[in-house]
């Protein structure tokens, strides 16, 4: 069984702001991402990749729907692998930097233990709070880094959020 938030493109889910806020059912924090995706607060609810409830974003998921066609669990056991549109997709944000290092993983060692290691990957290692690929800060308790992906990716998440915040 592949848990519901191991996407099909490699990205964990437990690391998006959507799907935390989502889980906490903090609706300030949604609602921020429903205005900034241009959609309803009703669409922005996420519970993860292969849930029944995604975001309008997710529900249109190129990746979800080619492997859904060839019948594939992730884009890594695709012959095509890596397709232009997922080395497209990698590109654009921060937060996909390491789509190659978890499709690799995932067939290492399978979706449930790399679903765990990302859980701790993603979370404080002070005090094991889960956080975003773009908290540089543990929100709970401080911790810099937020969690393991930013602090292995720390200079391209800071130029991100700066170009963002000078946009």
């Amino acid at each position: 069984m592949i848990p519901e938030i191991a996407s099909v493109c490699g990205l964990y889910c437990g690391a998006c702001g959507i799907y935390l806020a989502t889980q906490s059912n903090d609706t300030e924090k949604l609602s921020r991402y429903a205005t900034m995706l241009g959609q309803p607060l009703s669409e922005t609810r996420c519970d993860g990749c292969r849930s029944g409830s995604k975001t309008a974003y997710c529900n249109n998921c190129y990746m979800m729907k080619c492997s859904r066609e060839k019948n594939l669990n992730f884009c890594g056991e695709c012959n095509e692998y890596p397709c232009e549109e997922l080395k497209n997709f990698q590109q654009q944000m921060p937060h996909r930097a390491e789509l190659w290092k978890a499709q690799s993983r995932i067939a290492e060692i399978g979706a449930v233990e790399w679903t765990a290691e990302m859980k701790t990957y993603f979370s404080c290692p002070q005090c094991h709070t889960g956080s975003t690929s773009y908290d540089l800060k543990c929100p709970k308790c401080g911790h810099v880094p937020g969690n393991g992906f930013v602090g292995n990716n720390r200079e391209t998440v800071m130029t991100y959020l700066e170009n963002r915040k000078n946009s």
